[in-house]
C-alpha cells in the first residue's frame, strides 16, 4: 500500500503498551513533522524506548493508532522498514566480522542495489572514520568506534526517518562530538530525526523540539523557550532576586545576600536541566519501572 501523503513523519493517537501489569506507554500522542529533529526526554522508565520500538516496527502497540511515513507500522512493516533506519541502545554490530563486511551485510538486509553497495560502504567507512580500519575485525573496536559504525549502518539505505536511541551511551568525548557532527549534518540536510537521550545538553544542541516523557505519557512538548515559560517551571524557580549579567554580577549577589536578600546567579531563563526537573519532579524513581530489559535498559 502507497504511504499516504502528509505533512508529518510520525502520527500517533492515544498510544498504549503494556508489559505485564506496567504501563510502559499510556494514552501517548506525539506528532512529529517531515525535516523536524524532535528529542525525546524522560527519566528512567518513561517508556521512550517502548515508543521507539513501537514505531520502528520491533513491537506492536496494544491500542492506539500509529502512522510513519504514513505506514502502519503493523500492517505495513516491511514497507516502513525500507524507509526508516534505526540506531539502537546497545551496539546492533557482529564482532567477528571486520567494518566492511558489517556495513556490506547491513547494505544487503536494507536493500541496497548490488551495483551501489560498495559506493554506500565506502561512503559510510569515510562518514564513520574507519576508513584505515575497515578490514579489522569490530570485536578489536573501541566503544566510540563502534558507535560510530553503528550509526552509518543505519543510514547505508539514505532512509527518509532515523531513530537514535541514546546513540552516544559510553562513548570517548572524541566520538561524541563525531556523532553529533553527523547528526547536525543529517539535520542541515532535512532528514526527520528523533533521539532519545538522558544527556540534556544533546537534545539542547540537536534537536529542533523537546517533549517530555514521564510514566509513559508526554507531558509537555515544545521548544526549550516554550518549556522554560511554563507555570510549574517558572515556580520551581523559587523567590528572590534575579540578576541579569552585568560586569559586577558576583560582586552585586555577595552583596544583596550579606544584606539579607535571598539573590541568585543565574539566567533570566532556566536551562534544561531545570526545566527537565520541574517537569518530572528531584526524586529518584528507579523502582517505577520493573522491565527494563523491556525497555531497553529503562529508557
Amino acid at each position: 500500500m502507497a504511504a499516504s501523503v502528509t505533512p508529518f513523519a510520525v502520527e500517533v493517537r492515544d498510544l498504549c503498551k503494556t508489559f505485564g501489569a506496567i504501563a510502559a506507554v499510556d494514552r501517548l500522542n506525539l506528532v512529529v513533522r517531515r525535516g523536524e529533529s524532535l528529542g525525546l526526554l524522560g527519566p528512567n522508565g518513561a517508556g521512550k524506548t517502548t515508543t521507539l520500538r513501537v514505531l520502528s516496527t520491533l513491537c506492536a502497540a496494544d491500542s492506539g493508532v500509529v502512522r510513519v511515513l504514513g505506514l502502519d507500522p503493523v500492517r505495513e512493516g516491511a514497507a516502513l522498514r525500507a524507509r526508516i533506519g534505526v540506531v539502537p541502545q546497545e551496539i546492533a554490530l557482529y564482532g567477528e566480522l571486520t567494518a566492511r563486511e558489517n556495513l556490506r551485510f547491513f547494505a544487503r538486509m536494507h536493500g541496497v542495489a548490488p551495483a551501489r553497495i560498495a559506493d554506500r560502504v565506502g561512503w559510510a567507512l569515510d562518514a564513520a572514520g574507519l576508513g584505515e580500519r575497515a578490514s579489522s575485525r569490530v570485536e578489536s573496536f573501541s566503544g566510540g568506534m563502534k558507535r560510530r559504525l553503528n550509526l552509518v549502518a543505519a543510514l547505508l539505505h539514505e532512509p527518509q526517518l532515523l531513530f537514535l536511541d541514546e546513540p552516544t551511551a559510553g562513548v570517548d568525548p572524541q566520538s561524541r562530538n563525531h556523532v553529533f557532527e553527523a547528526v547536525e549534518e543529517l539535520r542541515r540536510a532535512g532528514l526527520t530525526l528523533i533521539y532519545t537521550t538522558h544527556q540534556l545538553g544533546e537534545v539542547e544542541r540537536l534537536c529542533d523540539r523537546i517533549v517530555v516523557m514521564d510514566r509513559g505519557r508526554a507531558i509537555a512538548d515544545g521548544t526549550l523557550e516554550t518549556l522554560s515559560a511554563l507555570p510549574q517551571v517558572q515556580r520551581s524557580m523559587g523567590a528572590g532576586l534575579e540578576l541579569h549579567p552585568t560586569a559586577d554580577l558576583a560582586r552585586a549577589a555577595e552583596v544583596l545576600r550579606a544584606a539579607g536578600f535571598p539573590a541568585t546567579v543565574r539566567s533570566a531563563r532556566p536551562g534544561l536541566e531545570e526545566v527537565f526537573l520541574a517537569l518530572t519532579g528531584r526524586a529518584l524513581r528507579d523502582g517505577d519501572v520493573a522491565t527494563g530489559d523491556l525497555d531497553g535498559g529503562g529508557a
